[in-house]
């Protein structure tokens, strides 16, 4: 394989910058008189502003002070729905909400004004919980949103379940829940901001710089041309640095507005874990009806999800979990009621997965409780329903390409040594001691559609190219951003495979809404399929022109292109440039919420190994297989990574990231008690791939990014249900709620078997499950 060319594991564009420290992250930079920015927040979940008081004995006579009245635009984020204020009047709806900005230039004399600052607030009863807001005890007068409790529903319809209960040999109804979890990207929230010529401009850590512009257009009041968002080096993002970066860039223009002065505001960690979004916990209700061979018969699921204190990106995100919530399995009759609910918490947001991790976790419990009581492993209970190509799914969607489920399951299970290790644990459990270590396998199936939703695509109108420049360098010109997952590194070997060129030949432009057409967000798994594919046409283009201009040949090796296009360049920069074209067998129905909701899917299989501590409740997941076809491998190295670190987020989503609540604050915003997984929780992470190139990215390559969050956690949970002999509901499964499981289970009789008992876990602490 030819070094960056498709499919070679080339190294990172930005390795060496970043191993020598020459990149400069955003808490690197500085200017020249320069003032630093901080918030004053709510230290209330709810309740009426009755004033904020500045400390008179305090010296404020070189400090920066912004309200709500010196917003010169509007004093709402613009997202999906503008119900957030850039900073609270009036009614205040979460704890940590902004209500005042500071700055100065000296960071110590700024945490002295925050303390001088005296917030004056009237307390009102909200709501803390999903668990309240289903029991509808959302307060009516004010109401905990504008628009009700309820912010969004979504019913997807296919036949008719009600047709299936009475005539099923067996019905199993489940009820599971997942809570929040923190993005915990390395380097926390930091923005630039300064004014010059009329122009505002912003430099700062973020995934979607014309998200950003778009904000501060609406906030500051001003059109495209008088606003500049640059992305630093970020350190990555996860979906945390997509919408909550408009927040703190518009905090920062506020203040450079108000002072005359560049600013620099960065969240220490427990500022940003305390006030910044989160994934969205999520209680969901199923019942399912099966033959007594084990054929799906109908599937209904109530899906919900606690989407805090404003609406953010939960519209999309409830989208992508009912949709993802039915599963990789064929199914006559099935119904998905999804709805999103008002809480009195820090918005909840994007956060890789974007909801597909909470449906996928609700589908892969179901089918094991099924599997249970139908007597029949969990493996052959899949194997028995997947899609095929040429089925539908819920939407109705027909799987046109090229799948292969059940080859992808057999390896899995072959690789894992599933079967034999299933039987092998079942007898050492039976045999174990009070003190030897209970062992179980667990399987999940599951996909995950690349791209928006829909007509999301269309609606974005991405754009992208290439820019031909002094010496033959060709730049990519996009708005994707490097965040750690290898961005720069992909489109750099796209741009190379399709022209043919070598990688010196090759520069990837910065982010920066004043050089780089917008080619979408960073997110969903969008950036290699679909951005790929518009550097890719581009390439194609100046190929074209070079070989019908330059009378390059047809086989010229990567240094005939490079001086082909160092000849080129002499004439004068140049540009190719390609426009997102929707392919036109993707048909959608926003309303009705039928038809091909994304153009391919990515699908796997994950197996997890764990081992128990029938003493401390402790769980280690021993070995895990990841196996997935997402098409065309680019690079191979760092899809590896995407999946190895996907992976550990998964393990941590199942077994000990859990958020804390107390009062509607997060209790334990600190990295001594939010617990991670280290490398010394994880175990060797098997990563293969098999390719089905999906004819839709370059090379037919689907986006993989957010698939291993989906299914890690369902993988890791039935792995627990034959180690413990009992079945867990909610995630995290801390040791607390795995003891008392384990002591509820007297013997062998019901291990694994029809007769799995069911434990739910504490209640307790603060969390959606309260």
């Amino acid at each position: 394989m030819p070094p960056n060319r498709i499919g070679s594991p080339s190294r990172r564009v930005e390795a060496l910058s970043k191993l020598t420290g020459a990149a400069r992250f955003v808490d690197d930079l500085g200017m020249e008189g320069m003032i630093h920015g901080i918030t004053i927040r709510s230290p209330l979940p709810r309740g009426h502003l009755v004033g904020l008081h500045l400390d008179p004995s305090f010296d404020w006579s070189e400090v920066t002070v912004v309200g709500p009245s010196d917003i010169p635009g509007c004093n709402r984020v613009p997202l999906l729905d503008d119900d957030q204020p850039v900073l609270a009047d009036g009614i205040v709806n979460h704890a940590e909400e902004p209500l005042l900005l500071l700055g100065h230039r000296d960071p110590a004399h700024l945490e002295r004004a925050r303390r001088a600052v005296r917030v004056e607030m009237l307390e009102l009863p909200g709501v803390l919980t999903l668990r309240q807001a289903l029991r509808n005890e959302a307060p009516e007068d004010p109401p905990v949103h504008p628009r009700g409790p309820l912010l969004k529903e979504i019913t997807i319809l296919k036949g008719d379940p009600g047709s299936q209960w009475g005539a099923a040999d067996l019905v199993v109804e489940d009820e599971v829940e997942t809570g929040a979890q923190e993005q915990l990207y390395i380097e926390p929230q930091g923005m630039m901001a300064w004014v010059q010529d009329g122009v505002v401009t912003v430099h700062g850590s973020l995934q979607c710089p014309f998200y950003v512009r778009r904000g501060l257009e609406v906030v500051l009041g001003l059109g495209p041309e008088k606003v500049r968002v640059i992305q630093a080096v970020t350190g990555g993002g996860f979906g945390g640095k997509e919408e909550y970066p408009t927040i703190l860039a518009a905090h920062a223009a506020l203040l450079a507005l108000e002072s005359g002065k560049p600013v620099k505001m960065i969240y220490d960690r427990a500022e940003d874990l305390a006030a910044t979004t989160k994934r969205h916990p999520s209680l969901t209700r199923s019942r399912a009806a099966f033959s007594r061979q084990g054929t799906l018969l109908a599937l209904d699921m109530e899906l919900n999800l606690d989407a805090g204190a404003y609406t953010t990106l939960s519209p999309v995100v409830l989208s992508r979990a009912a949709l993802h919530a039915p599963g990789p399995y064929r199914c006559q009759h099935t119904r998905v009621h999804g709805r999103a609910w008002a809480t009195n918490t820090p918005p909840h947001g994007a956060f890789r997965g974007f909801g597909a991790p909470q449906g996928c976790f609700a589908i892969e419990r179901l089918m094991d409780l099924a599997a249970a009581r139908l007597g029949l492993d969990p493996a052959e209970l899949r194997l028995r329903n997947l899609l095929r190509r040429g089925d539908t799914t819920a939407t109705g969607q027909v799987m046109r390409e090229e799948m292969d489920l059940h080859g992808l399951v057999e390896l899995a299970l072959a690789g894992s040594g599933y079967r034999r290790r299933r039987a092998e644990y079942e007898g050492a459990n039976r045999e174990a001691g009070p003190e030897d270590p209970r062992r179980g396998i667990g399987l999940a199936v599951f996909m995950h559609g690349a791209g928006f939703t829909g007509s999301g695509e269309v609606r974005l109108a991405s754009r992208a190219g290439l820019e031909l420049g002094a010496g033959g360098v060709v730049r990519i010109l996009a708005a994707s951003t490097e965040i750690g997952q290898g961005a720069a590194t992909v489109l750099t070997q796209v741009a190379c495979d399709a022209l043919g060129a070598p990688a010196a030949s090759i520069d990837v432009a910065v982010p920066d809404t004043s050089e780089v057409p917008d080619s979408g967000p960073t997110v969903a798994s969008r950036t290699t399929m679909v951005v790929g594919s518009l550097v890719e046409r581009a390439a194609r283009g100046l190929r074209e022109d070079l070989e019908r201009e330059a009378g390059l040949a047809a086989d010229a090796d990567p240094e005939a292109v490079a001086e082909a296009l160092r000849a080129m360049a002499r004439g004068g920069p140049r540009r190719w440039m390609a426009d997102y074209e929707h392919p036109e067998w993707v048909q959608w129905d926003e309303e009705a919420y039928v038809g091909d909701p994304y153009p391919t899917y990515a699908w796997a299989a994950y197996v997890a190994q764990v081992a128990v501590d029938p003493l401390t409740g402790e769980t280690a997941v021993e070995d895990f297989l990841a196996l997935q076809d997402a098409g065309t491998v680019v690079n191979p190295l760092l899809a590896e990574g995407q999946i190895e670190g996907g992976v550990a987020q998964g393990i941590g989503f199942a077994l000990m990231e859990e958020v804390v609540w107390s009062g509607g604050r997060m209790a334990n915003a600190r990295l001594s008690n939010y617990v991670i997984p280290t490398a010394m929780d994880l175990p060797r992470i098997r990563v293969e791939f098999r390719e089905t190139p999906a004819g839709y990215g370059p090379r037919g390559a689907k986006g993989m990014g957010e698939l291993p969050l989906d299914g890690t956690a369902p993988a890791v949970l039935a792995a627990l249900d034959q180690a413990m002999g009992t079945r867990l509901t909610r995630i995290p499964a801390l040791p607390e709620q795995i003891l008392p499981g384990l002591q509820a289970v007297r013997g062998p009789a019901s291990r694994g078997g029809p007769g799995l008992q069911e434990v739910r876990g504490p209640a307790s602490r603060g969390g959606p499950h309260a």
